[in-house]
């Protein structure tokens, strides 16, 4: 596949291009009335089906279409469901109203504490391993949930509880791996493989530390699983899930999302309704099956019994995902069918229940770091490689081909038929490699590639201005499998020569530059998720260029793709000072491999097992069931305690 780039231009000349047709693009989606920047208007956004009976006619057509694939007849049906007969645009529900406040019981506290996890967006939390409440870290880790005490210079476990219902059925065919805390609440999410998708399981914290149990949903959802996104977004007092499912058309509501609370007997709630799915002009006039329904759901925390609703868009199987503030964003890829091709389409799925708009894409972006939201300047800027099949499982470790910026202003999402300008597609450098690492910091796009090795000629990376002018070249010392944010500055981190881990710390001024390196002997990253990495910047530090970072390794270095589950040995920290780094040592794990934890459910680390935690003055390290205190003197950090918190027992209490 070819990416397709803007028309030739001077290279001088190209950012003054860019900026005029994107200046056109918001001028033409002005006068079709995308007045806000912030949603599609009511008469360009996606259409959604007015009643049953055209979405069964809508299905029953789509059946015949695959039926007419699956028997090999040339692909000449054609979908004819067209006017107010079939689909049309719904009317834009208003914004929800201000949700209310859940009655808290006496014994328990509001929890929210210190942000210890490393998000990409600010103000939309991620599920997560371990989070802070207050006194207390609550930790997610093999299948049960567990408290430690950290307030008043404490550092005692408290209690623990298994991460699923006390009835389980399913337990050992659930993976529970991500975990989030509004309120009093603890919410585990996790994907069952043997009961309807999605599990979502509450707990109460109380003011002591301790937990329980409080109810069981079941989000009807397919296999979500990426070995670099997490499915579970929070913004206030609103969790949000994304969830591809595969579509039945001849029994399309048993493959839609719906809520049923507790087992198998509970009562189940459809969240989707005709009017709740949308479909791309191109789509429903195609010769082509869509065979995915792309689920965004939203969940009210505040109040007593949980809330859901939900919006699906029909598209093709390959995705990635992004979630801002104001809106989920899902790419699907373009595939092929005998007689024709279903294009690629960027979603936008606004968060305050307006209506969703698509624009027509081709390419594919790697994964959520690919994308940013620009709300001052009313863009979302997309990375996009010529070749990718999106994030499902080890999807994002594979891509290649041409390399481009696509820039669409947030009036520019309609019906997804109408392209935008091939200007706003800007070509850039292409690097080589399959495993292709991407993340926009301040007003730069980094990127790189590479495979695994430590080949000379993958030490580099690209600094791409996202105002356009040229990408800029910077050599590096080491290789590249992470990038991240040093308060208004970058860091590279990734392997070098001899077994060393390199830290490239970069300022990004009107030009990068590399400030400085460090390499770590004989080193190599334990973890690859996002939230390994925490960089806690200095108080009263300008632009954060002071500060302490953490970041999980592991010294096993002949365990190649160990990083992928978690393989971490110990936690590495370093100094930054005035933009200068300074080794400042390891906080050491000493688990005795092969003690067991009677593990009965989720018993592999898919998130990865050991964060850096920043709390107030205070540095730990969690390391599996280990949580070890520091204490920087001078540029050392040495250890101060830990506690070990393994279970003792099959049911703990």
């Amino acid at each position: 596949m070819k990416l397709r780039f803007q028309n030739s231009v001077a290279k001088a000349g190209a950012g003054l291009a860019l900026c005029l047709t994107l200046a056109a693009c918001q001028s033409a989606a002005a006068q079709r009335g995308a007045n806000s920047v912030l949603g599609t208007s009511d008469d360009v956004g996606l259409h959604s089906f007015p009643h049953e009976e055209a979405f069964a006619a809508f299905a029953e057509q789509m059946q015949e279409l695959s039926s007419s694939r699956n028997r090999g007849n040339g692909g000449d049906a054609e979908i004819t469901v067209t006017g107010t007969s079939g689909i049309q645009a719904a009317p834009t529900p208003p914004p929800p109203a201000a949700m209310a406040v859940a009655e808290v019981a006496a014994d328990s506290f509001d929890s929210d504490g210190e942000q210890i996890t490393n998000t990409q967006e600010a103000g939309v939390d991620e599920g997560a391993i371990v989070k802070d409440a207050g006194d207390y870290l609550v930790i997610l880790r093999r299948g049960r949930i567990f408290t430690v005490r950290h307030g008043g210079d404490a550092l005692a476990p408290v209690d623990s509880i298994n991460a699923f219902p006390p009835d389980a059925e399913n337990a050992g065919s659930t993976w529970y791996d991500e975990m989030l805390l509004r309120g009093d609440q603890v919410i585990v999410v996790g994907y069952s493989y043997g009961d309807f998708g999605t599990e979502i399981n509450r707990f109460r914290l109380g003011k002591d530390g301790s937990l329980t149990y409080r109810d069981t949903h079941y989000l009807r959802s397919g296999d979500y699983y990426s070995s670099s996104n997490y499915a579970s977004r929070m913004i206030g007092d609103e969790l949000i899930f994304y969830a591809p499912v595969s579509m039945r058309w001849n029994d399309w509501r048993a493959t839609m999302p719906a809520l049923r609370r507790g087992g198998p007997d509970g009562e189940v709630v459809d969240l989707v309704e005709p009017e709740d799915i949308y479909v791309t002009e191109p789509a429903r006039r195609g010769k082509f099956v869509l065979p995915m329904a792309h689920a965004v759901t939203r969940c009210d925390l505040s109040s007593a019994e949980l809330e859901c609703e939900a919006t699906a868009v029909l598209g093709t199987w390959s995705r990635v995902f992004y979630v801002s503030q104001r809106a989920v964003y899902l790419w699907t890829g373009e595939t092929s069918y005998d007689g024709g091709t279903a294009e690629g389409q960027l979603f936008r799925l606004p968060l305050d229940g307006s209506r969703p708009g698509a624009v027509p894409v081709n390419g594919a972006p790697i994964d959520q770091f690919s994308f940013t939201e620009d709300r001052d300047d009313g863009v979302l800027r997309v990375v996009l490689r010529a070749d990718g099949s999106g994030e499902g499982m080890w999807g994002a470790e594979f891509s290649g081909g041409d390399l481009g910026l696509l820039t669409i202003p947030l009036g520019a999402f309609t019906d997804g038929s109408e392209r935008i300008p091939q200007q706003a597609m800007r070509e850039l450098p292409s690097v080589e490699g399959w495993r292709f690492h991407n993340r926009f910091v301040g007003d730069y796009l980094l990127y790189a590639a590479g495979n695994y090795g430590n080949e000379e000629d993958e030490r580099f990376i690209y600094a791409a201005p996202v105002d356009g002018r040229a990408a800029q070249r910077i050599d590096l010392e080491h290789g590249v499998t992470r990038f991240d944010v040093m308060g208004s500055d970058a860091i590279a981190v990734g392997p070098g020569s001899d077994n060393a881990l390199g830290f490239s710390a970069m300022s990004l001024g009107n030009q990068v530059r590399v400030e400085d390196v460090y390499m770590l002997p004989s080193a190599s990253e334990g973890e690859v998720r996002s939230q390994a990495f925490f960089y806690r910047p200095d108080t009263g530090s300008p632009g954060g260029l002071s500060g302490t970072l953490g970041l999980p390794i592991t010294r096993q270095l002949t365990s190649t793709g160990g990083e992928f589950l978690g393989n971490a040995s110990a936690i590495f920290f370093m100094r930054r000072d005035n933009r200068e780094f300074t080794p400042a040592g390891n906080l050491i794990s000493r688990a005795k491999e092969g003690r067991d934890d009677n593990c009965v459910a989720s018993c592999v680390d898919w998130y990865g097992n050991a964060r850096p935690i920043f709390l107030g003055n205070r540095i730990f390290a969690l390391m599996g069931y280990e949580l070890v205190e520091g204490r920087l003197d001078g540029a050392d950090i040495n250890e101060v305690r830990r506690v070990n918190f393994i279970p003792r027992s099959r049911t703990p209490q």
